[in-house]
């Protein structure tokens, strides 16, 4: 029996945090709004909201509105330098639980139409259409791509654009095409017209230094890297590498459209505004622990799972990390546990600088009903790594 060709799609939320935070104010829309930090900054005279200008600290930005793109900042741009170019954008501190909220909300309305759902991150999935789409029809797909947006924006209130495509890699590529709310179909042979006139760091996987590199040896667009030898790809980016460019430039990607996979581990960080002092701020960063601690153990009983390797993270002022793990007799998902494991990966540590990060880390994962998890009764301790 000949197998249905492929239709998979990418589904990318336009601007995501941001447009969360527009449902909270909905008197931002059409205005230039980044998210980033934290911590609330206090708003300037005649405004209610804070903007980029007030702004000081090493915070970045998670997302910015299309009015705030348009005057040169994107996200991992850092606040300071942001504040530079568009002093007058509005600042908002990201609200990550809102955002985790809505995630788990579009995600539900796209699986109870396309059940062959990827989940790539807070903002994405891939689907696979095929059985819904049994033709490949341009106008199948484009109409199940307009039933999704109109699902999600009934769950959510929010857009999100869609590419549909003969696999992840051109999806994923195409769903950025059009945005916002837009809907881009490519089959293969739209690739030359569609695809090729593109900068070949587009392609996911050619990231800031093989993109680079590529235009120092005269490859700028992804046709331009289509043409090029495959031989020569591999002589200069080696085997593996070169080999996947010259395929990646010609459409091609086999990867299946993953329903199930399982985490390796969970993790919660936090970078703070200003360097804390293991000794001088010590209350501050037992309570910002604790608090990860706690993060961490809800994030595992939502998604079920206990973890039995308890990791630690340090990233000192000098920008120097360090990371220790220990390794528990049972599997737990309690913070309890968590925060002593992680408290004893701490003293073998030697505290002597300010801290700018901390992490804890769950790995080694087994499925909460595959056996219990014993609780820890005893009191979390107040102090940070007691």
């Amino acid at each position: 029996m000949p197998s249905l060709p492929r239709s998979i799609a990418h589904l990318d939320m336009d601007a995501f945090f941001a447009s969360v935070e527009l449902l909270r104010y909905p008197q931002l829309r059409g205005r230039a709004v980044v998210v980033g930090g934290r911590r609330a900054v206090a708003p300037i005279e005649g405004d209610d909201f804070p903007h980029l200008r007030g702004y000081s600290g090493r915070g970045v930005i998670t997302t910015a509105t299309y009015e705030a793109r348009a005057l040169g900042v994107h996200s991992g741009m850092g606040l300071m330098k942001a504040a530079q170019l568009a002093p007058d954008a509005i600042l908002l501190p990201a609200d990550f639980d809102a955002y985790r909220h809505y995630s788990r909300l579009f995600k539900a309305a796209a699986r109870a139409i396309a059940p062959q759902l990827e989940d790539r991150g807070i903002d994405e999935i891939y689907l696979d259409l095929s059985a819904l789409n049994p033709a490949g029809s341009r106008e199948g797909a484009r109409a199940l791509a307009l039933e999704l947006q109109q699902a999600v924006r009934g769950a959510t209130g929010l857009s999100c654009s869609i590419g549909v495509a003969p696999n992840k890699l051109l999806a994923k590529l195409c769903s950025d095409l059009d945005k916002p709310a837009g809907i881009t179909i490519v089959a293969a042979d739209d690739i030359p017209a569609r695809i090729w006139p593109l900068p070949a760091k587009r392609i996911n996987g050619i990231g800031p230094k093989a993109a680079a590199r590529l235009e120092g040896l005269g490859i700028a667009s992804i046709g331009q890297l289509a043409a090029a030898d495959p031989a020569w790809l591999q002589e200069h980016f080696g085997s593996r590498y070169g080999q996947w460019l010259h395929d990646a430039a010609h459409g091609h990607d086999n990867r299946p459209v993953v329903t199930e996979s399982e985490p390796k581990s969970l993790s919660r960080e936090t970078t703070f505004e200003r360097d804390l002092h293991p000794r001088h701020d010590k209350a501050e960063l037992s309570a910002r622990f604790t608090r990860l601690c706690e993060q961490l153990a809800a994030d595992l009983e939502r998604k079920g799972y206990l973890g039995k390797t308890i990791g630690l993270k340090l990233r000192f002022d000098n920008f120097a990390t360090v990371t220790r793990d220990q390794t528990l007799a049972a599997p737990t998902g309690d913070a309890r546990v968590i925060r002593r494991a992680a408290g004893e990966c701490a003293r073998r540590v030697p505290l002597e600088r300010r801290i700018r990060l901390l992490g804890v880390r769950a790995s080694a994962l087994s499925r909460r009903d595959a056996q219990p998890d014993a609780p820890d009764t005893r009191p979390i301790q107040a102090e940070l790594f007691a």
